[in-house]
């Protein structure tokens, strides 16, 4: 027989309660699973007389000694306890799951959701989108290129496709790629020493000589490929269809020209004095590609300049001494 005291007092250093106290098995964590019956008039075994633990109403035999974790009423350990992953049943194949809920099924997105003959369709449809905007943005490109093969073959349909709707006011290219090879030729007259006649040259073709050295040269002048071809379109930009001047800068132009022709006659070097010299101008066309029929041709365009007659300021040293009397003078 155990006297409500000494349950009381052995309660009280167990755990800090009295006989009217319900011990909780989960202290502190209120999602658990659902505990059984309490054990016990007072929810907890009781101990026998010698220490020895006695059977509850349940048949659950008293906690051990202190240090040892005690077990819930279904036989759950205490709180803090490490909690081993339990076997749902109902799970396929008896599968181990954690006790704080059974993992979520996600199924596959987009294409893959969908039954095969959405999938087919699906897959029809952005086929037919993807070369409708190949095709819409081929034909805007061909429509803001400069004049080709293709434009001049298939420009209604191109222009069947892009007005009204798709209009571009803009070029791809302004102004247009230059499609002609322009090469500048020049001939002397040159007076024989010791001799009262005088002779011409052959045209020497300046441009060939730029484009022989800069051939095969990993690293090029930039004399060799600008001085001459920007010097000739400066003097035709600067000229009418007439060669007379626009103002000062076809003047500038003209002595610019000038002086590379004499500095390009003294390399050559005829064995003479030149007194006079010629530039001409061989504009020749592209020629058309293999696959396309348009008929181009390639014979070359010639425009003579008047003899000119060679000044002072047209030769090499004496345009160095002119510029360094300049110079002198503007320190001046």
């Amino acid at each position: 027989m155990v006297i409500d005291g000494d349950r009381g007092g052995m309660d009280a250093d167990h755990g800090g309660r009295t006989g009217n106290e319900k011990k909780l098995a989960w202290p502190g964590v209120t999602n658990r699973p659902d505990q059984g019956p309490e054990a016990g008039p007072a929810g907890e075994p009781e101990a026998g007389p010698a220490g020895e633990p006695e059977a509850g109403p349940a048949g659950e035999p008293e906690a051990g000694p202190a240090g040892e974790p005690e077990a819930g009423p279904a036989g759950e350990p205490e709180a803090g306890a490490d909690l081993p992953p339990s076997t749902d049943p109902e799970s396929e194949g008896g599968a181990s799951r954690s006790v704080l809920g059974p993992s979520a099924h996600r199924p596959g997105g987009g294409l893959a959701a969908l039954s095969l003959p959405y999938q087919v369709a699906a897959a029809l449809a952005l086929s037919v989108i993807g070369l409708l905007a190949c095709a819409h943005i081929a034909m805007i490109f061909l429509h803001v290129a400069p004049s080709n093969t293709l434009t001049k073959q298939h420009g209604e349909v191109v222009d069947d496709w892009v007005f009204p709707e798709f209009e571009q006011n803009w070029k791809l290219f302004a102004p247009n790629p230059l499609q002609q090879n322009i090469s500048v030729h020049v001939r002397a007259e040159v007076a024989d020493n010791g001799a009262d006649g005088s002779s011409i040259t052959r045209w020497i073709n300046l441009s060939r000589d730029d484009g022989e050295s800069i051939r095969g040269n990993l690293l090029p002048s930039h004399v060799d490929q600008n001085e001459l071809r920007r010097a000739w379109d400066f003097y035709t930009g600067s000229h009418d269809s007439e060669n007379r001047p626009n103002g000062l800068r076809g003047e500038l132009s003209e002595l610019y020209i000038r002086r590379i022709v004499m500095l390009r006659l003294a390399e050559h070097g005829y064995g003479g004095t030149v007194e006079r010299f010629q530039v001409r101008s061989a504009v020749r066309s592209v020629g058309a590609p293999p696959w396309s029929a348009e008929k181009i041709s390639t014979r070359p365009e010639y425009k003579e300049l008047p003899w000119w007659t060679v000044a002072p300021s047209d030769l090499p040293r004496t345009a160095a001494a002119d510029q360094a009397a300049q110079a002198g003078q503007a320190e001046r």
